[in-house]
């Protein structure tokens, strides 16, 4: 029985399906004004788990991610660079969906941009101010008024009369709650904006989001992501938004993932202490990316440093080496009992609020077995339980790869031997070892070692892999 942690509740929920064959998702996605740091990619391979499990479970994922490709921040990009918004943004969209392939997460259904939505969202705006949930500022752009939602706070669980004014904000005057926010920003004809029953002028962040889940997921969606720092004021306000558009609006679960910290603090575009997942993956395998950012519980900060990637690429390396000894035969007679625990083990813990440690946990015990049973001449239940990794690791995104290759390939290594060379340092090696030339395969072998190009002597022959 899957339970997920429902942020509203704050708690752990049994989860149900508005639709009990198919499961509504809406992840806030990118703002392309830059590439993507770790932060963004662990929210965005997160979601790629709980989405692959969904479909394990047999449900039908409808995922949604949208792309805010309208914000002060672009704006600036556009008018230092002097081109066209949407030459710029396409650009930066088709880096980062790169960036995303190359991780191995699964595509949305639709990826909607804020940019082919501007007349839906006026559409929403006029029906709050129909209804008297916004209004039109002094200097005319349109607000939202919180104090008509009287449940402003449900969500991120603050107080609306402790809520602190943001000296920050330009023409707070100009509202009737200092509180309140932007639905519609009246700009300037030279700058990039629409025309609206308003004035020339934007959309205001929060009602994007608003409008494109209810477009394509409906008034009612079972699950709404996003960063935690997305919690306030973000889905807040999403949230009395599109609750004051219709009041039969609900999200079954809300889920956010944690902050990634470096040097005590979070990481941050505005703090200059990024990691670009481009850069990451010229120098790491993306599936040691993705189980770095997905061994500790998705909820809880991850403390960044190379050491802890390190660490993550040995791991990973152990789990292909034992599916390195599979074998052509197999036959999985009298094996299914044995394995079913740790299956069942595997499962409770995803079922436990996603929870991807215990489950690597899991993949490691397995693989533990793998090994004793490879070393026993145990062939045939080492083979099933092999299948089985895979099977299970392929749930978490990872153990994809030829086992072979990715041994044999380390992006962190650049003084080593051809394949070329190996393999024929290892033909010598055998053949040195055939005529009994012990010296001879030990200066091979040896040979190979200061390379980093560690041997192993099996019943199907020698195998080489590149030493972490």
């Amino acid at each position: 029985m899957l339970k997920i942690f429902n942020t509203l509740s704050r708690k752990k929920e049994v989860f149900n399906s508005i639709d009990k064959k198919k499961v509504k998702i809406y992840v806030c996605g990118v703002t392309p004004y830059d590439m993507c740091h770790i932060g963004h990619g662990r929210t965005f391979i997160v979601f790629d788990i709980i989405i692959r499990y969904l479909k394990f479970l047999n449900y039908k994922v409808y995922y949604i991610r949208n792309i805010t490709d309208i914000d002060d921040k672009i704006i600036h990009l556009v008018n230092k660079k002097n081109k066209n918004i949407y030459s710029i943004t396409k650009n930066i969209i088709d880096k980062i969906s790169k960036d995303f392939n190359k991780l191995n997460i699964l595509f949305p259904n639709f990826e909607p941009k804020v940019t082919d939505h501007i007349q839906d969202i006026i559409s929403v705006i006029k029906k709050l101010l129909i209804n008297n949930t916004a209004y039109v500022a002094k200097n005319g752009d349109i607000m939202f008024s919180i104090k008509k939602y009287s449940q402003y706070g449900i969500l991120s669980k603050q107080n609306i009369n402790l809520l602190q004014s943001n000296i920050r904000i330009k023409n707070i005057n100009f509202k009737q709650n200092y509180k309140d926010f932007i639905l519609w920003k009246l700009t300037n004809k030279i700058n990039i904006g629409w025309n609206s029953p308003w004035g020339y002028g934007r959309p205001g962040w929060h009602i994007e989001c608003s409008t494109l889940s209810r477009k394509y997921l409906g008034k009612c969606f079972d699950i709404h992501g996003g960063g935690n720092d997305l919690i306030f004021p973000h889905h807040e306000n999403e949230l009395a938004q599109s609750s004051c558009i219709d009041p039969e609006f609900y999200v079954n679960y809300w889920i956010h993932t944690g902050m990634i910290i470096i040097n005590n603090k979070k990481m941050s575009k505005s703090l200059q202490n990024t990691f670009k997942i481009k850069d990451l993956l010229l120098k790491y395998n993306e599936e040691v990316i993705r189980y770095f950012l997905t061994a500790t519980h998705y909820r809880s900060p991850i403390l960044f440093n190379e050491t802890k990637l390190k660490q993550a690429q040995i791991t990973m390396k152990k789990l292909y080496t034992s599916l390195f000894y599979k074998k052509k035969s197999f036959n999985i007679k009298n094996t299914k009992n044995s394995f079913f625990l740790l299956e069942q083990q595997f499962y409770n813990a995803m079922n436990d609020d996603f929870n991807t440690p215990k489950a690597y946990s899991i993949l490691f015990k397995i693989s533990k077995k793998i090994n004793i049973y490879y070393r026993n001449k145990k062939y045939l239940i080492a083979n099933y339980y092999i299948l089985k990794l895979k099977k299970l690791g392929n749930i978490l995104g990872i153990l994809f790869h030829n086992p072979k290759k990715y041994l044999q390939d380390n992006k962190d290594l650049c003084n080593f031997y051809s394949k070329d060379k190996i393999k024929k340092l290892i033909k010598k090696r055998n053949i040195a070892r055939q005529n009994k030339l012990w010296d001879k395969a030990d200066f091979i072998r040896n040979q190979l070692k200061n390379k980093n190009i560690l041997l192993e002597d099996t019943d199907i022959g020698t195998i080489w892999k590149r030493k972490i």
